[in-house]
């Protein structure tokens, strides 16, 4: 039996600001954690021994938080339900000797991160944020989020082909923005403004992990407003979903008969091996830790995670109107169409049949209707983390998303109901 929604279009106005807000996985865990602390949890540190008391906690750690609300009363062997997902994006990142430049022009050394759509992201108007590590050993988010850099492209006239032949883009020649002008290219000068624009001391800055990102804001599209269109949606609009569902579902107290989690990691786009990726050992050791702080024994531990489920939600391919022979011809996810349940038999994805019922259940709880994508045989699959959660850590896991086009562009495209229908579906799930 369905319930009321929870979620409506105001959650899809929500995502475009947490869209904009979070230009870098470190700016968009910080928002993640702003909205869990008004539901009431509360920030705990891995260095710090954990009690077992009930409530809702939160560890942060890079690019990556997982947050977890133990109900009243909850057994040390208390299943996990998971939502998973990943905080960053392809783009630009800074290259450890940033200053450059040749005739005339004064340039950012980038290198490329992830996948990206490489011709999207020229001629646009570009800012820079990240993660300024400091001399004393804190960090401090950056975000110079006006009109900076500018990847420019090259003039027809000097390239007569390129409608007819395509548009080649070299990696290292051809992607290297423009942020001024001047002959004198000294070393620092990024550092030292971006020190000025934070308010930090002069050559207080001794590290730095910063990227590139559009500064255009997320908009709404179309002649009803059905289309969202906006950067970083692969896969910040799974985040947004993640943590919406576990605050509500933080608010059912002591009535749910499972520990909710979201897990958010970095490094998928580049394969998630990393202290702070889905291949890491966060999320297993924030688990076990939780179920040995409510003083749990191993054999609770294993009972938790044989009985664990995990929805890794990220993005996927709707069917494209001008392309739609690139899809399988019997499986064609349309936007707002409702979350799509993500299957392959080479396990590119982790969703097998007992993974679909556990997903169906939670849409017809939610009364939310759901798609199912499958590739053309003819073409690779890509992959999520849904695979590497199940196999670290003998976790059911089931790969589920958000239709959507032009993925990995620097603007991609959504409906404008799909984002709270993923919100609800993944709130029904999280309450069991």
């Amino acid at each position: 039996m369905s319930e009321p929604p929870r979620f409506d279009r105001g959650h899809t106005d929500d995502l475009m600001s947490f869209l904009a807000a979070s230009p870098t996985p470190y700016h968009a865990v910080a928002n993640a954690a702003e909205r869990l602390e008004k539901a009431g949890f509360r920030q705990v540190a891995e260095t710090d021994a954990w009690d077992g008391t009930a409530g809702g906690k939160y560890v942060l750690r890079g690019g990556a938080i997982v947050a977890w609300y133990v109900p009243e009363g909850a057994a040390a062997h208390t299943p996990f339900r998971i939502v998973g997902a990943h905080t960053d994006s392809p783009n630009l990142r800074v290259k450890p000797r940033p200053d450059s430049g040749a005739h005339g022009w004064r340039q950012v050394a980038v290198e490329i991160y992830g996948g990206p759509l490489l011709n999207s992201w020229l001629d646009r108007d570009l800012g820079l944020a990240g993660r300024l590590s400091l001399r004393d050993g804190t960090t401090r988010l950056v975000d110079v989020d006006r009109p900076l850099l500018r990847v420019p492209q090259l003039a027809i006239h000097l390239d007569r082909a390129v409608n007819s032949d395509g548009l080649k883009l070299d990696k290292q020649r051809h992607m290297q923005p423009v942020w001024g002008l001047g002959e004198d290219v000294r070393d620092g000068d990024l550092i030292a403004f971006l020190e000025e624009t934070a308010g930090l001391a002069e050559d207080s800055v001794t590290g730095w992990d910063l990227m590139v990102h559009p500064v255009e804001p997320p908009a709404y599209l179309g002649r009803d407003r059905e289309l969202v269109a906006g950067p970083r949606m692969d896969n910040l609009l799974s985040v947004h979903a993640g943590t919406a569902a576990l605050a509500a579902a933080a608010g059912r107290g002591p009535e749910l008969p499972y520990i909710p989690v979201l897990a958010a990691f970095d490094h998928e786009e580049n394969g998630s091996q990393s202290d702070t990726g889905a291949d890491g050992p966060l999320l297993g050791s924030v688990l076990e830790r939780s179920v040995l702080a409510r003083g749990g024994t191993y054999e609770d531990r294993a009972r938790a995670f044989a009985a664990t489920v995990c929805l890794s939600s990220d993005t996927g391919h709707a069917v494209h109107p001008n392309y739609a022979e690139r899809h399988d011809p019997t499986h064609h996810p349309r936007v707002d169409g409702g979350p799509i349940l993500k299957v392959n038999v080479n396990n590119r994805y982790a969703t097998d049949g007992s993974g679909r019922a556990v997903f169906a259940a939670a849409c017809e709880k939610a009364g939310v209707p759901f798609q199912t994508f499958v590739s053309n045989n003819a073409m690779p699959c890509g992959t999520t983390i849904g695979p590497i959660t199940a196999a670290r850590h003998g976790i059911r896991t089931v790969d589920i998303g958000v239709a959507i086009l032009s993925m990995h562009s620097v603007r991609e495209l959504c409906g404008a109901k799909d984002p709270f229908l993923l919100a609800n579906a993944l709130t029904a799930f999280l309450e069991g």
